[in-house]
């Protein structure tokens, strides 16, 4: 077990340096980092729902879905997230109306999809994204690591245990408040609050990151498997890692499009958005 845990901590801080290093360099770096991720949560949402043996074709579209989303997301058209986000809308969708055998693949497709597109876009390439994906980091990690100790310390009901027998009210209640202070940290080092636009955001993407959490949950119980992959020592696959990360980046992606709707869609740098600047 002790050996177990120091691979798993060794692990961790070696994907912890490789994050914040390519969040640090930003530019091609971070979008490598970005579409590396989505293909990697794909070929795992895709193993896990055995969509290989179940709808070969289907599972094909899907890669094919994921390399035009990969191939945006690196070249850095203007506003990459809005062109590529509708390709992987449209390509679930259609996926959906023609063959209309189950959610799983556009599912897939959107999943593994939006991880790209949305880590992509809230780094972007100024320094605002970088404080904006740093904030976001903080967060989730916060969240995750002390709702697991809070948990653990105080035990109480369950918190869905239909899905996630482990997890407990009393962790998810001690995760969201910490990740709430390790995000307003994060920004008041490099700027001042003055309303509560950041512990709000914070609060949504700790909520969001435990529902995506969550959610692997169900899908590894619905299909019976417990880790989503092997690719990570003492960690398991790259899923079991960035679940939160992927649904609170795809949170604050979407809170990021509805105030540039609500701004007359005029052009907006994402960071700048996100962290009401």
């Amino acid at each position: 077990m002790q050996t177990e845990l120091k691979l798993r901590v060794a692990s961790g801080a070696v994907l912890a340096a490789i994050a914040l290093g390519a969040t640090w360099a930003g530019g091609f770096s971070f979008k490598l980092l970005s579409v590396a991720i989505g293909l990697l949560v794909y070929y795992e949402w895709s193993t896990i729902t055995r969509l290989p043996e179940r709808d070969f074709q289907g599972n094909a579209l899907g890669w094919l879905s994921q390399a035009m989303i990969a191939g945006f997301v690196l070249l850095d058209y203007m506003h990459v997230s809005l062109p590529a986000l509708a390709v992987c809308a449209a390509a679930g969708a259609l996926w959906v109306l023609i063959r209309a055998r189950s959610w799983w693949l556009p599912g897939g497709i959107v999943y593994a999809g939006l991880t790209s597109i949305s880590l992509a876009a809230i780094r972007g390439a100024d320094y605002l994204g970088l404080i904006a994906m740093l904030f976001v980091f903080a967060v989730v990690w916060a969240t995750d690591i002390f709702a697991y100790f809070t948990g653990r310390a105080l035990g109480g009901p369950k918190l869905a245990p239909a899905i996630s027998p482990g997890k407990t009210l009393s962790g998810a209640i001690g995760g969201t408040i910490c990740g709430v202070l390790a995000g307003v940290a994060v920004f008041m080092v490099h700027f001042s609050i003055e309303d509560l636009r950041i512990p709000v955001i914070a609060l949504v993407l700790s909520t969001a990151s435990q529902v995506g959490d969550l959610f692997e949950s169900f899908v590894k119980r619905r299909f019976g498997v417990k880790d989503s992959s092997h690719l990570i020592p003492g960690h398991g696959g790259v899923m079991d890692r960035v679940d939160g990360l992927i649904f609170a980046c795809i949170a604050a992606l979407a809170l990021v499009l509805g105030q540039t709707l609500l701004s007359g869609g005029r052009e907006v740098a994402f960071g700048s958005v996100l962290l009401g600047l």
